[in-house]
């Protein structure tokens, strides 16, 4: 019979695979097929496509500390390898440029689901830096989605045309024209999506077929794609979907329009995973978690940053966190040139009312700037290296009659300096200004040549005279075109120039728009990118006050991405912990309407649990741990108030013991490296902090959680008469020398060890509130001896024997949550609110106690 069933198999394979089981069903049983026999196709169908599965992917494996079923290209992939190879042709290295691309790709969609999952909706978040290739990063993860079968893919390409032109464009060139055959398009070059007839026709089984719609976030034209992809609803469960939001912060996040849509969309689409992309997340980072919206609830990742990349730090600095000597942190190029206050009136006006009628005043920096920008260009030109366009950004206002105005003012420079160019005293000045400029910013520091004015000198008439002046806004026919050959321009514009467009080879910046929230601010900031070429040539004019807010906004970003690195060094999620936003006392976060659901964070560390999870496996590392240890219990066995020892149950508490003896243990105890929470210098500044300005923190708990005196993993000594049995936490694979990744040290009911009362069955939140009623002053430090040989039991994939030259001593603490009208303790920083979060929590208890007892 199975032969005979495998025979019926093969002829009846091709009916399977063209349509649902359902309407295959139902053409075998028209077949006069038995009951039986068809349902015996069925199961050796369904075999079938498990069988294929799993030899297409593993079915787990850890990756950056998540599992997942992606790990990177395979050989018969289609579209990656297409993106990679016209990169290379395109100039890029393949170490580190496209090598870098590659991993970070890899990284996003190893955190998508199977597309062969039933159903699922992720929503995801990816943090990029302004100007740096995050269109380049979501072609290639499209790509790679593609090569493993996402069927439908949305790009929500910003608010402005140009924007959503120039993605269609790259994206055509990338992923469409290398296989023209593997993919149709909803949308094209010149214009946005017109619904077409028989939606159904793209996503039914016939259709093998991508399907690429780049899409404007404009409420009419995504309001025709939801209800085009409506008609075609009976098919859309078996197409697997992946939208791109870039942009992810503008327009998306508190919109009454685009929101609601966006969201439509995504419910269409049994199987759809949302990922947005931005440089300025702040509005995403602080969308309410408990609400149906778009919170990135599954992950959250920062993109690495490019080698030779211009970001906020590099130009402004930043200031030191807390941990860091001053000294060690970068303080920016001397790039930036004052813009006085006196000079703002002159180049934009002070109130709305005045703008009618607006005539700019060229000022002295003006002047300056300008001049710069054509002895700089003549400088690139001399050098014959680097980005062929040149680019000069004024941005003083919003308003578009007032970038209109400037441009006779401009026209009337340029042809007063043609005009001038033989003028020895004009001449001087031009000298002046480029050997002070090229004095200041040495080229050799960038690896490249200083260019002598004499040099460039036979160049500038050219470029003076080749330079367009440019009126690019809402409401202009001419603008920034880098398609037809070199460009030499200076653009006047506004919030067509803020966000995603690139405006190629900028070397000038003068800026001195009035904005109010960091996203604006730092989308502002074209100049950021890169500069190939030309590394020490960029200058930008602004007040002495909007460098302070990006010096401000750097350290912002520094945070930041050091909180988002967290979910993937630590045992954390976006629904665990909320990235932390530190706030400013001229600036908002982001819009208002975008932070009604933030709530302010307490303290860096306030209602938290931190633990070690990452450890050196060297002796001499772990026996200074164990000294470090050692000397805690002595000290806590001497002063503590109160001392409960259960040795029979692998427990030990000392109540009361004061916070200079946690603060001797937490300078003397060695973090690794990677554990981006336990940095021990924070830790200890954030005590003092709540001891001088609250009160609290000046007494702890100090347990020791073991397991029962002689277990079959062996006892561990912290004192005379404080021992313990070791317990077992067995490392993540694959490893590397020297490390070991255990991903998980404390279990919930070890945060609630010093509560009175039964908290067996407590979850995180009421163990928070229980700590807050009965302790709420007190912090609680708990140790763990470690098994230096932790064979995992039972056996596992995914992780091996600790293998420590000596055993580990691990750490975890427990903060009490701080009140909440006690601003004296209050960090200046704002986060989501988790509070309305329930997660459950892996439960360690089995192989701790009752596997080893």
């Amino acid at each position: 019979m199975g032969d005979d069933i495998d025979q019926k198999y093969e002829v009846f394979k091709d009916l399977l695979d063209s349509g649902t089981p359902e309407e295959a069903v139902k053409k075998l049983e028209i077949l006069g097929l038995d009951d039986d026999v068809v349902q015996k196709i069925i199961e050796r169908h369904e075999q079938r496509i498990i069988q294929i599965r799993e030899l297409e992917e593993p079915h787990s494996v850890v990756l950056g500390n998540r599992d997942t079923w992606y790990t990177g290209p395979r050989p018969k992939d289609k579209c990656w390898p297409a993106v990679a190879e016209l990169l290379e042709k395109a100039g890029w290295p393949r170490d580190p440029a496209i090598d870098s691309l590659d991993t970070a790709s890899t990284r996003i969609v190893s955190l998508l689901n199977h597309p062969k999952e039933k159903a699922f909706s992720t929503r995801g978040l990816v943090v990029g830096y302004v100007q740096s290739g995050k269109t380049t990063n979501f072609t290639a993860v499209m790509a790679k989605a593609a090569d493993r079968d996402y069927k439908l893919f949305i790009v929500l390409a910003g608010i402005h045309n140009g924007l959503r032109r120039q993605t269609q464009a790259r994206l055509v060139k990338q992923l469409v024209e290398p296989n023209p055959t593997r993919w149709s398009q909803l949308t094209d070059l010149d214009k946005d999506f017109v619904p077409t007839a028989n939606a159904a026709s793209f996503f039914g089984k016939s259709n093998k077929t991508h399907v690429l719609c780049v899409v404007k976030k404009n409420a009419t034209v995504l309001r025709k794609f939801a209800k085009w992809l409506a008609s075609a609803s009976a098919y859309l469960k078996d197409s697997p979907a992946l939208i791109i939001d870039d942009e992810a912060d503008q327009a998306t996040v508190a919109t009454k329009s685009i929101n609601p849509l966006i969201r439509e969309i995504i419910d269409q689409l049994p199987r759809c995973a949302y990922v947005g992309y931005t440089a300025s997340p702040f509005a995403n980072l602080l969308i309410d978690p408990s609400a149906d919206d778009l919170y990135p609830e599954h992950f959250i990742v920062n993109l690495p940053k490019p080698h030779g990349h211009f970001g906020t730090e590099v130009l402004f600095g930043r200031y030191a966190l807390d941990g860091e000597e001053p000294e060690e942190v970068d303080d920016g190029y001397d790039m930036i040139r004052e813009v006085p206050k006196d000079d703002i009136e002159c180049v934009r006006p002070l109130k709305r009312s005045d703008t009618e009628g607006f005539v700019p005043e060229i000022t002295e920096t003006l002047i300056d700037a300008i001049r710069y920008f054509w002895l700089s260009t003549a400088a690139r030109k001399v050098r014959g290296t680097g980005n062929p366009h040149s680019t000069m950004l004024i941005h003083t206002s919003v308003n578009t009659a007032v970038h209109n105005s400037f441009r006779t003012p401009l026209e009337h420079i340029r042809s007063w300096m043609q005009d001038r160019l033989d003028d020895p005293h004009l001449l001087q000045e031009l000298r002046s200004l480029w050997d002070s400029e090229t004095d200041r910013v040495p080229a050799e520091d960038f690896g490249e040549t200083k260019v002598a004015f004499d040099e460039l000198l036979p160049r500038l008439p050219g470029v003076i005279d080749d330079c367009r002046i440019i009126m690019d806004n809402s409401s202009s026919e001419d603008r920034l075109d880098y398609e037809n050959g070199p460009v030499i321009a200076i653009a006047v514009g506004g919030n067509t120039l803020s966000r995603g467009l690139t405006l190629e080879g900028l070397s000038v910046s003068y800026f001195v728009r009035a904005v109010s929230a960091y996203d604006t601010l730092l989308q502002m900031g074209r100049w950021f990118g890169y500069r190939n070429g030309y590394a020490d040539l960029p200058r930008i004019w602004m007040t002495t006050e909007l460098k302070e807010w990006f010096r401000h906004l750097a350290t912002v970003e520094t945070e930041m991405r050091r909180d988002i690195d967290v979910y993937m060094t630590e045992d954390k999620t976006p629904m665990t912990f909320a990235v932390r936003l530190r706030t400013h006392p001229a600036l908002r976060v982001t819009a208002a309407a975008k932070m009604k659901a933030a709530v302010r964070a307490a303290s860096a560390y306030g209602g938290q649990r931190v633990q070690t999870r990452y450890f050196h496996t060297n002796a001499e590392w772990l026996r200074a741990n164990q000294d470090a240890a050692r000397t805690l219990i002595t000290k806590a066995a001497q002063s503590a108030t109160k001392r409960e020892s259960r040795p029979e149950a692998g427990r030990h508490l000392f109540r009361g013991v004061p916070h200079d003896h946690v603060i001797d243990f937490l300078e003397g105890y060695g973090f690794h490296a990677k554990s981006q929470e336990c940095d021990a210098g924070l830790l200890i500044r954030y005590i003092e902090k709540r001891v001088q300005s609250a009160g609290a923190l000046k007494r702890w708990n100090v347990a020791i959680v073991g397991n029962p005196v002689g277990s079959k993993s062996g006892d561990f000594a912290f004192a005379p008469d404080v021992t313990v049995g070791r317990i077992i936490r067995a490392r993540l694979v694959p490893t590397e020398p020297d490390f070991a990744d255990i991903k998980t040290l404390m279990s919930r009911k070890d945060a609630a060890v010093d509560l009175a009362g039964d908290t067996g069955g407590l979850q995180e939140q009421q163990i928070k509130a229980e700590r807050r009623r009965q302790l709420p002053d007190t912090g609680l430090l708990v140790l763990y001896p470690i098994d230096k040989t932790s064979e995992p039991d039972p056996p596992k994939p995914s992780r091996q024997a600790m293998s420590a030259e000596d055993h580990v001593i691990g750490v975890g603490l427990v903060f009490p949550q701080p009140a909440g009208d006690d601003s004296t303790v209050e960090w200046d920083y704002v986060s989501a609110d988790l509070s309305g979060v329930e997660i459950e929590e892996e439960d360690l208890t089995p192989i701790e106690s009752e596997d080893l007892g």
